[in-house]
């Protein structure tokens, strides 16, 4: 999977604009593309980072983009009616064309460390900014490893070292003390998807497959994953969960069903292993109980979409 993160700016609306992507290669290459245009507007900035972006990447190639612009999102994936920039939408579709495209909108300024850089890349192509951000320092400055861009992993400085919380000075591995800090309502919401044949899909939607109801299993399974969560990752914490839930929806344009699970605790740290843990046994219970008719399923883009509570703050990703 092909990550993607873009972003338009305006001095004015219109006027002078930038767009920038960042794209992250399925082996870990980072590439920039970014540019400017003259009397422009936001909308229009917004779709030719996308579109510039797209052309960089192969035909037949799986990518998400991820965008703040609920325009350029909205209209991509729920059909908003495309009233201006009509020879910048022809562009666009050509280049999802032939390529399989998932669309994401991220807030903007919420921590997507992805996201902040190209809106401070779009920024100086426009003269909002009068500094070309650069990526490693960029990432440096924000306290974040380079490969963990838009993953929003938790990092302490030590010195001229960065370094996972979980690990000491010397990159030994222990479990984080949290007995320094307030229980609080904390919450995590994940998400992911599980692809499959169009078969595949009605039978479970008609509740014909013969393992039985998956859906229902599957969300059991969930349910009891969050809850065995501190058994099966070394560091976590055993935690009591106040509330759980994991939700489906079929998307039959994707042949894919959606999983959603939502976890809530009072707690002195956050739950968001727990959601994550619930998305991926939930999905691994609807390839169980499928694969006897489809071995071809896959799971995809299984991750974090918000956090609420304790000291770190809200953080929502989309």
């Amino acid at each position: 999977m092909i990550k993607i993160y873009t972003d338009g700016s305006c001095r004015v609306n219109p006027g002078t604009g930038g767009w920038a992507a960042l794209i992250i290669h399925e082996d870990g290459r980072h590439q920039e593309v970014s540019g400017s245009e003259d009397k422009t507007t936001n909308n229009r900035m917004e779709q030719i980072a996308a579109i510039k972006a797209l052309e960089q990447i192969p035909p037949s190639a799986i990518v998400t983009i991820f965008s703040d612009s609920n325009y350029l999102v909205g209209t991509m994936t729920r059909g908003w009616k495309r009233n201006h920039n009509q020879e910048l939408w022809e562009r666009l579709d050509v280049e999802v064309n032939g390529r399989t495209v998932y669309w994401e909108w991220v807030r903007g300024h919420s921590g997507n460390m992805g996201n902040e850089f190209v809106n401070d890349l779009a920024a100086w192509e426009a003269g909002v900014r009068t500094d070309r951000p650069v990526l490693k320092e960029f990432i440096n400055s924000q306290s974040v490893l380079i490969e963990d861009i838009g993953q929003d992993i938790p990092l302490i400085a030590q010195e001229d070292k960065v370094l996972f919380s979980h690990l000491d000075v010397e990159g030994n591995a222990g479990m984080v003390d949290i007995g320094d800090k307030v229980e609080t309502n904390r919450e995590a919401i994940a998400h992911g998807r599980i692809v499959m044949s169009p078969t595949a899909l009605s039978l479970i939607d008609q509740g014909d497959v013969k393992k039985g109801d998956v859906l229902s299993v599957a969300r059991l399974a969930g349910i009891m994953a969050a809850k065995k969560t501190a058994d099966l990752i070394p560091l976590c914490h055993p935690i009591p969960l106040t509330h759980i839930a994991v939700e489906f929806h079929l998307v039959q344009e994707r042949c894919s069903i959606e999983i959603t699970a939502s976890v809530r605790t009072f707690s002195r740290t956050g739950v968001e292993m727990e959601a994550l843990m619930a998305v991926s046994i939930a999905a691994l219970t609807i390839y169980d109980m499928a694969k006897s008719v489809d071995k071809t399923m896959r799971i995809e883009d299984i991750g974090l979409k918000s956090k609420r509570g304790g000291k770190s703050g809200d953080i929502v990703l989309g």
